[in-house]
């Protein structure tokens, strides 16, 4: 296993913003994706082209991109999108690099996440990647549910495994393991990131983990010790999958991951003054949260 990757940090403020009760003004949301734009991680999951209706916070995120400043940043957008209407509108701007799409081994999840089954998500999938050849753009499949079903399907590593191969043999080539509801423990993590990794060696495997507050640092230990250098995490831990049954589950934060790389050795390259800049404002972002 290649443990020589470099690391790559993916910010995720739109996952931690998009399940808050109150509507981030949109000059905030522009003023902080600012910010982080100026810390130099490798992507930064700004914003999505979904429903209004089912997501109101993302639907100023085109308003927000016109304002967006990526002349000194080295960051690339990441943009989630749920469909092919998503999709349309998401290649049209050429700020984008990543398109992101929630793909599920959960029937029931991936039905509520974006209103169809797996078989038309599959076909979703294919187009998907058809439409980013096209338009100079890469997809990011979140392979969501990955370490556990809260819906009493059947799950095990194999279904994982499966559709993993269902997603690199039509094309994808980076897919993110995602701990959605919380479910994972270390064990899962390395033994899950360790079985999909060398099945697909040449797809990039990264993970976005959720956690309690006190339980990131043995997973993202696990991830790391197994070879993982992709993460996604958010500012201050915010966010996370509103089908969790706990609500002190959220996204890892970006700080402490930081502190372990650190304690690792790993050069992350990051400015960390701009970080600091970009963590002061958050409370502004945050402060019902």
């Amino acid at each position: 296993m290649d443990t020589e990757k470099r690391i790559k940090l993916v910010e995720c403020p739109r996952d931690a913003m998009q399940g808050l009760s109150y509507f981030v003004a949109t000059e905030d949301k522009i003023n902080y994706l600012n910010l982080l734009l100026q810390v130099g991680f490798d992507t930064l999951d700004f914003g999505s082209f979904v429903s209004p209706q089912a997501i109101p916070q993302m639907a100023d995120t085109a308003k927000v991109l016109k304002k967006l400043d990526l002349s000194n940043s080295p960051t690339k957008l990441l943009a989630i999108v749920a469909n092919l209407r998503g999709v349309e509108e998401a290649i049209k701007h050429n700020a984008i690099t990543y398109l992101g799409y929630p793909f599920s081994v959960s029937e029931t999840f991936q039905t509520r996440n974006t209103n169809s089954d797996i078989k038309t998500s599959l076909s979703v999938v294919e187009k998907l990647l058809e439409k980013c050849r096209d338009s100079n753009k890469q997809a990011v499949i979140y392979l969501s549910m990955a370490f556990g079903n809260p819906y009493q399907e059947v799950w095990d590593e194999e279904i994982v495994i499966n559709r993993t191969r269902d997603l690199v043999e039509r094309g994808v080539s980076t897919i993110a393991l995602s701990d959605t509801v919380g479910a994972a423990t270390p064990e899962s993590i390395s033994k899950l990131y360790k079985i999909i990794s060398l099945s697909f060696p040449e797809t990039e495997i990264g993970v976005h983990l959720h956690s309690k507050p006190d339980g990131w640092r043995d997973k993202i230990n696990a991830a790391y010790e197994s070879g993982c250098r992709r993460f996604d995490t958010a500012l201050k831990g915010y966010g996370g999958c509103p089908m969790a049954t706990d609500t002190l589950t959220g996204n890892i934060a970006t700080e402490n991951l930081l502190a372990y790389l650190t304690e690792k050795n790993e050069f992350t390259g990051l400015k960390m003054q701009a970080f600091q800049e970009a963590m002061d404002f958050s409370a502004r972002i945050f402060r019902q949260a």
